[in-house]
């Protein structure tokens, strides 16, 4: 198998006739953690939701593990944004995670025994297998990114997309997070996160893709966090990045 995880050739997408991601192409290798980072506005989740052909794109070439998406589905794992999920839908926390299982159930199959075991075992790895049998809303925001983060382990996906997954969740559920994803890396898999906080990406990534509508930067981590290329993206909001250690 090639060790190339994702490759995206002259990608453009627009929202009602104004391109919100501008020809963007790279390569990104197996077993990396990558953040996507950048200003507000920048195309940063339509950029991740318009790789997973969620939402369409005006031109350009995706590939994941060598194929197309539609190809792969099976083999990758998306955790949207909090913001995007009806958290008053009826479910528990377990049955959400067993839905990461269905990928890899047959036609009308049901989950088994087996699958029930994953699950609970995915909930565990989350610190989360004693909220099992409680309502997906009833949670606190920092226990609803674990729930999902584990229904994605449960899938035993090769390449994980997760949009804002730190946005309104506690520090400990923070760590547990950045936690799992090093370690998804470390065993081979490939990790791609939407990030806000530039305070945290040096210490939670080892690449960086730099977004403003266009690609700024893509690289290692000590590549891209420079002030030279960060300011390109933030141009006017500078004195903030040095606060930050830029």
């Amino acid at each position: 198998m090639s060790d190339l995880a994702i490759s995206i050739q002259d990608l453009h997408v627009s929202y009602y006739g104004n391109e919100a991601v501008k020809g963007v192409s790279l390569s990104i290798d197996t077993g990396n953690l990558v953040g996507i980072i950048g200003p507000n506005g920048a195309g940063k989740s339509t950029f991740l939701k318009s790789v997973l052909n969620l939402i369409p794109r005006d031109k350009g070439e995706v590939k994941v593990l060598g194929k197309s998406v539609k190809e792969v589905r099976k083999k990758i794992a998306y955790v949207p944004q909090r913001s995007d999920i009806d958290w008053d839908f009826p479910i528990t926390v377990l049955d959400a995670v067993l839905i990461g299982t269905y990928p890899s159930l047959k036609l009308f199959q049901r989950p088994r025994k087996k699958e029930k075991e994953w699950a609970y075992e995915c909930l565990k790895r989350v610190g989360m297998e004693d909220f099992s049998k409680r309502q997906i809303g009833e949670l606190s925001g920092g226990q609803q990114q674990r729930v999902f983060l584990a229904r994605a382990l449960a899938q035993k996906a090769e390449v994980f997309f997760l949009d804002e997954p730190f946005v309104g969740v506690d520090v400990s559920s923070e760590e547990t997070i950045v936690k799992i994803l090093k370690e998804l890396c470390a065993q081979g898999k490939t990790v791609m996160v939407v990030h806000h906080d530039l305070s945290k990406a040096t210490s939670y990534f080892n690449q960086l893709i730099l977004l403003n509508k266009e690609l700024i930067s893509y690289g290692s981590t000590s590549e891209v966090f420079q002030s030279s290329v960060i300011e390109k993206a933030y141009n006017g909001q500078f004195a903030f990045l040095n606060e930050m250690g830029v």
